[in-house]
This record gives structure tokens, sequence and C-alpha cells, in this order.
């Protein structure tokens, strides 16, 4: 467990000197990218999305690029298109910007739905299907994407199907006075963006991937998940609960966040901590509860505080 634990420490002190009091926003980015998910970002402009998805790629020292959503884009303006090459006589594949490491989808809800779905592909299965010919994406891959929750004009809200890609979703909020004063202090000469570098080495990443899955997580904690995502199911305001895709990105988030604690058993307090950021996405709301303004993080608190919590018991040994 100590490769994951050094790999989060490493890459978290190194983004912190950017991205300037959100440790927990920052730790639950790399707990997405050690289950090799994807996370949206919904806040408003100007409070470090950017620089974030920046920071992380230089501290791994992998590609990045940047996509800027907006409704005329097309799919292959994503994916990549096929070209003619009239020397060789044949057509030939040019990567599009998806083709990266880490890839920031600025304003996703700003593209049409077709453009949209270009994104579920690379996603969910990791690969780019051009013409008749399937491309693999890069390792590690990340998907970070943002959206304005207050600006909704000119926009295509993301579908169930789109959500229920993203590992996770966070916000990062204002900082507070005294970071704010800490922010202006750190770029009265230029970015800290451009002091820092690479601090991690990407198989390294790659490897604290795998390990990943050799947490352990008892019997009673994947109950205790099950339990949490079939409450969604059953909240008298949710029309639509979460689905197991849920469950397992619960009991993949939480085996990483055990791993970057240092552990290698999951605990309860893992699940409740990881709750809101993997579930209230996934959930709809039935048209009464929209109309009286119930927001799905609040009812995931309150199905937390609801659900019993299990017991712990001693991980079996081997005989």
């Amino acid at each position: 467990m100590g490769i994951i634990q050094n790999v989060g420490d490493k890459i978290a002190v190194n983004v912190e000197q950017v991205i300037i009091g959100k440790h927990r926003e920052i730790q639950m980015v790399l707990v997405a990218m050690l289950c090799q998910g994807h996370v949206l970002i919904e806040d408003v402009p100007g409070v470090g999305k950017t620089m974030l998805a920046k920071a992380i790629a230089k501290s791994i020292g992998s590609t990045f690029h940047r996509i800027q959503f907006t409704p005329d884009m097309l799919p292959s303006d994503i994916t990549g298109v096929s070209v003619f090459n009239q020397q060789t006589r044949q057509f030939e594949y040019r990567p599009g910007p998806i083709m990266a490491q880490i890839v920031l989808v600025d304003e996703v809800n700003r593209a049409t739905p077709k453009t949209q779905s270009a994104l579920l592909e690379c996603m969910e299965e990791h690969q780019v299907t051009v013409d008749e010919g399937t491309y693999y994406m890069p390792k590690p891959f990340l998907v970070l994407a943002t959206q304005n929750p207050i600006e909704y004009e000119g926009t295509f809200p993301l579908p169930e199907a789109q959500l229920d890609r993203f590992l996770m979703r966070i916000s990062l909020g204002h900082p507070k006075p005294e970071e704010e004063v800490q922010i202006l202090d750190a770029q009265e000469h230029q970015h800290p963006i451009e002091g820092i570098g690479q601090v991690v080495p990407v198989e390294d990443l790659i490897e604290a991937q795998q390990v990943v899955h050799s947490i352990y997580a008892d019997p009673l904690i994947k109950e205790y998940i099950v339990a949490l995502v079939n409450a969604t199911r059953d909240h008298h305001d949710v029309y639509l609960g979460a689905s197991p895709r849920g469950s397992l990105a619960l009991h993949h988030a939480g085996q990483a966040l055990a791993a970057l604690y240092g552990r290698d058993f999951v605990i309860p307090d893992d699940i409740k901590l990881l709750a809101e950021a993997t579930l209230a996405h996934r959930i709809i709301v039935s048209p009464s509860a929209r109309i009286k303004n119930v927001d799905t993080r609040a009812v995931v608190r309150e199905i937390v505080d609801q659900v019993p919590v299990p017991g712990t018991r001693r991980r079996p040994t081997n005989k």
C-alpha cells in the first residue's frame, strides 16, 4: 500500500502549491485517478478548475489537452478523423484532442448531445472508433469535465447515461478569505503553475492503479455500500436512484481512499466521506421534489445519516 500513499502524497503536495486550501477536493481527484475513473467539476468560473487539471498533468509528467465545448462542435473535433494519404493510397487516423492522458473538457454542457455522446465510448471503454478503426486511449487516462451550475442559457443538460460515466462529481467552491490572500501573494510575480514540475513517474501511477484493487473490503462494508445505494432508490424524493455502477464506483473509491490514508482495508468512514461525491449525480429527483428545489446532495447526506453503519471485523488470515 506504500506506493499508493507515496504517489498520492507527492501529487497532493505539488498540486496544493497551485490550488490553495482545497486538500479534500484534490484528494477526490486522486481517488478518481487511482480508480481509472473520471470527474465532473461543477462550479462557477474562476475557482481553479483548469489550473487543477494542469497541475495534476504536470505532477505526473503526462500529456494534457484542453477541449472547449461549443454548440457548433462536431464529434470528429473530439475523436479525430481519417484522412486519405495520396502517397500511400490509404486512410490514416489523425488523433483528436481526446487522445491525451489528462483531458480537460471545459463546459461540457455547451455541446450538443451528439457531440457529448462522443465522450461516452472514450470514458467507459477507453477507446475511440473512427470509421472502421479502433484506437485505444493512452494510460493513464483521466477526463476532468467542467460545467457552470448557474448559467443554463444555451446549454444542453447532460443525460443520465453521460453523468453515470463520471466516477464522481465535485465542487471546488470559493476559497476562505485568508486563503484568497495567499492566492494573491502566490501570484504576485508569476503563476505558481510555472514553478511546479513532475514529482511522480507515470509508471508509478499505473502501478498504483493496479495495487488499488487489492485493498480489502469486508463483506459488511459491501453490504453497507449496497444499503446506501438501495436507499437512494427507495427515497420518497427520488424518481430514479443510483444504478449498480454507483455501487461499484463507491466500492472502488473506498479502496483508493483507504490506500491514500495508508490502510490496506476499507472502513465505513471512507464510504461515508465518498457517498455524496459518487452517488449524488446519479440520482434524479421526482417532479414534486424538483419544485421544492430538493438537492440530490442533501438526499445523499440524509441517507448517510439514516442508514445504520456496520460493525467492524478483523481481516481473515490464511492459515
